[in-house]
């Protein structure tokens, strides 16, 4: 079976250093738009990853979710603190977000998994 994280990175990888190299100034600006807003500030990044999560859920985007789940993950989020994230999520989306909750749930399992 592929493993769905190592895809997930390669492919988001390749693909943002195609499209930083195309240099086209808006693109570069909201990528160092997003890496900073989501640094060390008044909130740890750690909360800020899990803000991220309920808007990608919310908005529907699963590359957005994959993204903010790992994040969460290595700045040492619980499973029990990304369930109530996604929880909030789908209070806020409606039942529309169910099929990316799902979703979410197994790349967190992926994720917990590639540890042990």
């Amino acid at each position: 079976m592929p493993n769905q994280i190592e895809e997930f990175n390669a492919y988001r990888s390749k693909m943002n250093e195609k499209l930083l190299a195309d240099n086209n100034k808006i693109i570069k600006r909201i990528f160092n738009l997003d890496t900073n807003a989501y640094a060390a500030g008044a909130l740890d990044v750690k909360t800020k990853e899990l803000l991220g999560l309920v808007a990608s859920a919310v908005l529907r985007c699963d590359d957005c979710v994959k993204y903010h789940l790992e994040s969460s993950y290595n700045e040492g989020a619980t499973k029990e603190e990304v369930m109530e994230t996604l929880g909030i999520a789908t209070l806020v989306g409606g039942t529309i977000v169910v099929p990316h909750l799902r979703r979410a749930y197994e790349y967190w399992e992926a994720l917990e998994q590639q540890e042990g």
